[in-house]
């Protein structure tokens, strides 16, 4: 059991560290998006309906898909306030719960994607606006982007139930 459990933790760790390091330059595809936008107003006076959807659509990508990769490196907000004088193990068995009501709430989010996700494909639902984009490409990098944090969080909780029992994963 501890070798699955190592060689999941290990497995998720790259794999999440791999497609958060990809994720953070995709930040500089909204921002060519935004200046195709600005330049198309500029210069050729026509605006381009498409860009602030999309640019939307690609910061949905950059944080949904780059969430694990957040949660892995620990750069989530935590209150400090105890949390920092506490000892190793402690702070283990702290967030051994609190990454069992993240692991919730992340099945919840990824129950309520899926299904959401297989109406808009059922349906062929499309965004309100002039453009009218199709909601299915969105609502699948959501759905990835929640798989991903949930299977990081499941990581973290072998970690922090490894740390608790004095096991190094």
């Amino acid at each position: 059991m501890l070798r699955f459990a190592t060689l999941y933790t290990r497995t998720v760790d790259r794999f999440n560290y791999l497609i958060g390091r990809v994720m953070m330059y995709s930040l500089f595809v909204m921002l060519g998006i935004l200046l195709w936008s600005m330049i198309s107003k500029a210069v050729f006076i026509i605006p381009s309906y498409w860009t602030l959807e999309m640019a939307q659509f690609a910061l949905v990508a950059y944080y949904m898909v780059g969430g694990a990769y957040s949660i892995q490196l620990g750069s989530n907000v935590r209150m400090d306030l105890f949390y920092g004088n506490w000892s190793i193990r402690k702070k283990a068995w702290v967030d051994c719960f609190t990454v069992l009501l993240l692991i919730f709430y992340l099945s919840v989010m990824l129950y309520g994607g899926l299904d959401s996700t297989a109406y808009s494909l059922e349906y062929g639902e499309r965004a309100p606006s002039l453009w009218r984009p199709y909601m299915w490409p969105v609502k699948v990098v959501m759905c990835l982007g929640i798989l991903l944090m949930l299977l990081q969080a499941i990581s973290e909780l072998i970690k922090d139930i490894a740390t608790v029992k004095g096991i190094e994963i």
